[in-house]
């Protein structure tokens, strides 16, 4: 049989292929951990281990639910479990605090690091990251501490994806200064980056003032968890794409299809040429609509949904790893464990040559 575990520090997904006599074609067979491997391997008459490539051209991860549905922990516990035991590849938990919208009812989800380190204990493989942190919401000494600590329990598996935030009601109504969110943003990135990078910063700026702060311990990596930056505004732009691993857009700004991530790309690669980075050496991924026909949400408006059909979504998902997507994050509607299910065959199907 065929079991397979991530590498989150990677872009390879190792697997192994137990044979037994000389039969050396491999069986596919359910995901597992790596221990969950070697306790096979002892049970089993193994003749020999080889490694088998894999063949998906992508990483898929599940974006977990928000404001659309309030889903206790223990049901996201046991999506959580699912989705790592079908196939996704990462685990992304959203970060606002309530929206308000003219015309709908107030809407919030709960508080992202919370759920977010309660993932990290309940997953083992999967990489997990927020999608993406607000940094005007928290102290940035405070993030990279919190950082390193869930980077800690999930044994290196966080990418910490960093934004300014944008919905000025949910400042407003938790108390938090909405102007000059990029000056605020400015200074708490250069915090967070050096300590987790470099382990201590003495800082001075408008916003924010650190003495002698060191990031102790510094976590299990020792240059810190990959950083991710979700914004298509040019200035941050310019600040961090010297120093992110990745860059993340929303299915709203691609419109969910192939041919609206051109203009991504260019700004990206356009800002790289400005600041001197390899545009190569930063990861692109995008979020991805999938709208399956029993969903009760109100449509998006901006983006042309995924209609469920998992030979459609396969295509999509081969389509843009094609036009330079490494990662994407899938937004299911409904997101429950039921549509985690339907969505299986889709990553057995990556698995496989097209």
């Amino acid at each position: 049989m065929t079991y397979e575990w991530g590498v989150p520090s990677g872009h390879t997904r190792p697997s192994v292929v137990l044979t037994e006599g000389k039969n050396l074609a491999p069986i596919r067979g359910k995901r597992g951990s790596k221990d969950e491997v070697s306790q096979h391997v002892e049970g089993k008459c193994v003749n020999e281990i080889i490694e088998a490539p894999h063949l998906r051209p992508l990483k898929v991860g599940l974006h977990l639910p928000e404001s659309e549905r309030i889903a206790p922990w223990q049901e996201m516990a046991a999506m959580c479990r699912l989705a790592e035991a079908v196939g996704f590849d990462s685990i992304w938990v959203p970060d606002h605090l309530i929206y308000h919208v003219p015309d709908r009812e107030p809407a919030g989800p709960w508080e992202c690091w919370s759920i977010l380190s309660a993932v990290a204990a309940v997953t083992s493989r999967v990489e997990i990251g927020p999608l993406v942190l607000c940094t005007n919401f928290r102290n940035p000494g405070l993030i990279a501490k919190m950082a390193a600590t869930v980077d800690g329990i999930a044994g290196g598996r966080l990418v910490l994806g960093l934004g300014a935030g944008w919905h000025e009601p949910e400042y407003r109504a938790f108390g938090f200064p909405y102007e000059e969110r990029f000056g605020r943003f400015a200074e708490a990135f250069t915090i967070v980056r050096t300590l987790l990078r470099e382990g201590a910063i003495d800082f001075t700026g408008k916003h924010y003032t650190l003495r002698d702060s060191e990031l102790r311990p510094r976590g299990p990596r020792p240059a810190g968890p990959p950083l991710l930056i979700g914004s298509r505004g040019e200035q941050i732009l310019r600040l961090t794409l010297p120093y992110v691993d990745a860059w993340n857009g929303w299915y709203a700004w691609n419109g969910n299809t192939v041919a609206g991530l051109a203009p991504l790309h260019d700004q990206v690669d356009r800002i790289c040429a400005e600041v001197g980075r390899d545009p190569a050496t930063v990861e692109r991924t995008i979020a991805v609509l999938v709208r399956y026909p029993d969903a009760t949400e109100p449509p998006d408006a901006r983006a042309i949904p995924l209609s469920g059909i998992t030979e459609e979504i396969v295509d999509y998902l081969r389509a843009v790893a094609g036009a330079g997507i490494g990662h994407v994050q899938v937004v299911l509607e409904p997101n429950t464990c039921e549509t985690i299910e339907r969505f299986a065959p889709v990553l057995e199907a990556l698995d496989r040559l097209p």
